[in-house]
């Protein structure tokens, strides 16, 4: 007798498996291929255009899908078949053009004894997200500079064994790097019970060493051409910039924070100069931006960050500069999502009486400490470009100096000869649709000087690339079901 129930059920979840199946291919191959949906926004200032741009409002609905999966899937092939597309430098005897990848505030979270099994899956989760739009953009674009704006992580009230734990998920499932010192690190540095502590006082002590010293204090700012850390492994620069959940605020800051740092992510201000002896010359400015003003914990911290800008200043640099740094500079309420705000701990603190009136918060830097550090940076009139984070909602700002009093004035328009562009990097969190900055540098050689292009390129809300795995695992069950039935 045949059991048609059983041939009807079998053929629903074949048919379940089916959709499904069609359902998973379609959203893998878009999470993978995501930048191709905006491939002006996706891809290096002046590369290669095969077509002319054409006015989508003009056409009807069914002309616009079309234009549109032509556009995606022409982009898709090229990108996947014929590499990434050449930019102006690349085929002559001009510089070639830099090209780097920004990331602003991914904040990542800690996983503790008491945290649910929900909220862990999350976070893991959460890492890989971030960890597949780092490596699409990479695959897709082969940068020469990696950047991330700070806030690497949720929060600087964290031990030393959770800095090292989260330090360790940041570079291997975000950026896919090899961690084998950190454990080596780990090492030489731990406590009785083998977790990572830093010896945060030898660290201070050798410090204030150099500090007691006349100045110019001899902290080893200054970096030449450096491409990569790490030549044999990397063929990319990778740059972190201190956050204020990665530090604290200047009110906050220990030792301990910033020794911790230092040790894992390296110097938090630098310069790295390029092509100094050339007509081309430019140069990678790196900034602690959480340590310019206050009051201050250790006040010693904000010394080193002025030294550090006044020994920038007198290296008499020629080119242009890329100024990376966290915090935004000041700017009038209204011209972005953040508006000017300074919260100091209060003058009755029980909690930690020893922050009474230190600085607790800061959206931008002060108005005086912007006119004296664009002043220093940007001292020898040439252009160039700032990349900040921290307003995770983002922001283009334009700061035009006033030549007769040595002050700046943002604005959404160049108004001066001396006029810089400030890009707020839309932060990279899934709720902020995943974003990666893309900076342009192309030589002008009529004008004699680089060139700055910023481009945002999304992904998407973070609950698409869950629904995608989520997709991979019913469809594998479905066929499963079927094939055993």
């Amino acid at each position: 007798m045949i059991n048609y129930r059983c041939i009807l059920n079998k053929q629903f979840f074949k048919w379940c498996s089916i959709l499904s199946t069609i359902i998973t291919l379609l959203t893998t191959f878009y999470i993978y291929t995501y930048p191709s949906v905006y491939p002006a926004h996706c891809s290096w200032h002046n590369g290669t255009q095969d077509e002319i741009e054409v006015n989508v409002n003009e056409l009807d609905h069914i002309s616009r899908a079309a234009y549109y999966t032509k556009r995606y899937l022409k982009d898709v092939y090229k990108h996947n078949f014929f590499g990434v597309a050449p930019t102006r430098g690349e085929d002559n005897n001009d510089p070639k053009d830099i090209h780097m990848l920004a990331f602003g505030d991914p904040q990542i979270k800690g996983i503790w004894p008491n945290t649910g099994y929900y909220s862990r899956l999350d976070i893991y989760a959460n890492d890989h997200y971030l960890g597949h739009i780092v490596s699409v953009m990479e695959q897709r674009l082969k940068p020469s500079h990696v950047v991330v704006l700070g806030d690497l992580f949720s929060s600087q009230w964290i031990g030393d064994s959770e800095f090292y734990n989260r330090s360790s998920r940041y570079l291997r499932r975000l950026f896919h790097r090899d961690t084998t010192w950190l454990k080596d690190l780990r090492e030489q540095e731990h406590d009785d019970n083998g977790l990572y502590k830093i010896d945060w006082m030898k660290w201070g002590q050798a410090l204030n060493r150099k500090c007691e010293a006349e100045k110019p204090w001899d902290l080893n700012f200054g970096y030449s051409d450096v491409h990569s850390w790490d030549p044999e492994k990397e063929n990319y620069l990778f740059i972190n910039v201190t956050g204020n959940h990665d530090i604290g605020y200047s009110g906050d800051t220990t030792y301990q924070h910033l020794s911790r740092y230092n040790q894992i992510f390296g110097k938090d201000n630098y310069w790295i100069e390029y092509d100094r002896d050339t007509d081309h010359p430019w140069r990678i400015v790196v900034l602690n931006s959480l340590l310019l003003e206050g009051p201050a914990l250790q006040p010693e911290f904000l010394d080193v960050t002025w030294e550090f800008l006044t020994q920038l200043a007198e290296r008499n640099f020629e080119g242009n500069t890329i100024l990376l740094t966290h915090v935004p500079f000041y700017k009038e309420e209204g011209l972005c999502n953040d508006g000017p705000n300074f919260e100091y701990y209060p003058e009755d603190y029980p909690t930690e009486p020893y922050k009474s009136k230190l600085l607790r918060s800061q959206n931008h830097l002060s108005e005086q400490v912007t006119n004296e550090v664009l002043n220093l940076v940007f001292y020898n009139k040439k252009p160039g470009i700032i990349l900040t984070g921290h307003d995770h909602e983002g922001c283009r700002t334009i700061y035009n100096k006033n030549f007769d009093d040595d002050t700046w004035t943002a604005s959404h328009e160049a108004t001066s000869d001396l006029a810089i562009q400030e890009i707020t990097v839309r932060a990279m969190m899934g709720q902020f649709n995943g974003n990666t900055g893309l900076l342009t540098g192309h030589f002008n050689n009529d004008q004699e000087n680089w060139e700055f292009d910023f481009k945002l390129c999304p992904f998407i809300v973070q609950h698409v690339w869950w629904a995608t795995k989520i997709f991979l695992f019913v469809t594998i069950s479905l066929w499963s079901i079927t094939f055993f039935m």
